[in-house]
């Protein structure tokens, strides 16, 4: 029950941060949803040096990952909202921010995964 607990906490701080950085930044003259963009490459980033923290410092326990990597990662990012804009871009007819959209934000959040884990060698 602890577990379900800290998850939930970490996920309500996490969705609330999305919340106001895809608000303030998805708000400009253009469409492409670089709030959300934004918020799926830095969670990517987030959870690859979390983890390979814990793992470097033999820190991984359940309550840890719980709050942090499930918890707050996981309402941080939002796999939901990057498919509804793809819909919403493909509808609108806007082929290119489509491709550089859905392409990005998977080359970038992998690539942010692997730079989190990179900066763990010099802490």
């Amino acid at each position: 029950m602890k577990h379900l607990f800290l998850i939930f906490i970490g996920g309500g701080f996490g969705s609330v941060l999305r919340y106001a950085i895809a608000k303030a930044l998805n708000q400009s003259v253009s469409t492409f949803p670089f709030g959300t963009m934004l918020v799926n490459v830095l969670g990517s980033f987030i959870i690859g040096f979390l983890m390979s923290y814990f793992a470097k410092n033999e820190l991984i326990s359940e309550n840890y990952s719980s709050l942090l990597a499930i918890g707050f990662c996981g309402g941080f990012t939002t796999f939901s909202s990057f498919a509804y804009e793809n819909q919403i871009l493909l509808k609108s007819g806007d082929f290119t921010s489509f491709a550089l959209y859905s392409i990005g934000s998977i080359v970038l959040g992998f690539l942010a995964v692997f730079a989190g884990m990179y900066c763990i060698k010099f802490i």
